[in-house]
């Protein structure tokens, strides 16, 4: 059974930062370009973040230069290292295949508020 656990969301003020962790299970991992996606309310599911099984990473233009995604193959984990966060960076938080499967975990939810 395919298992995608995002954790490591919060409530942060403008300007922080969070660490984001995904634990993959149940499935092949490195052979697979995987990505984070974030959906925020009201709006559709979009890639912020991808990185290929060789390591190389590509960002959406709003989030490069303050989001760092990286993945640890023999633990089946990615992570994403998230900086510098805006409000609108508030969205729930999901990892997955790049392009991703029909397997979505619960995701982790992401507020910047003051």
């Amino acid at each position: 059974q395919v298992q995608l656990v995002e954790s490591g969301g919060g409530l942060v003020q403008p300007g922080g930062s969070l660490s984001l962790s995904c634990q993959v299970s149940g499935t092949f991992f490195s052979i697979y370009a995987m990505a984070w996606y974030r959906q925020a309310p009201g709006k559709e599911r979009e890639l912020v973040a991808g990185i290929t099984s060789g390591g190389y990473t590509n960002y959406a233009d709003s989030v490069k230069g303050r989001f760092t995604i990286s993945r640890d193959n023999a633990k089946k984990a990615m992570y994403l290292q998230i900086t510098s966060l805006k409000p609108e960076d508030t969205a729930v938080y999901y990892c997955n295949r790049s392009p991703p499967s029909n397997y979505w975990g619960q995701g982790t939810q992401v507020t910047v508020s003051s």
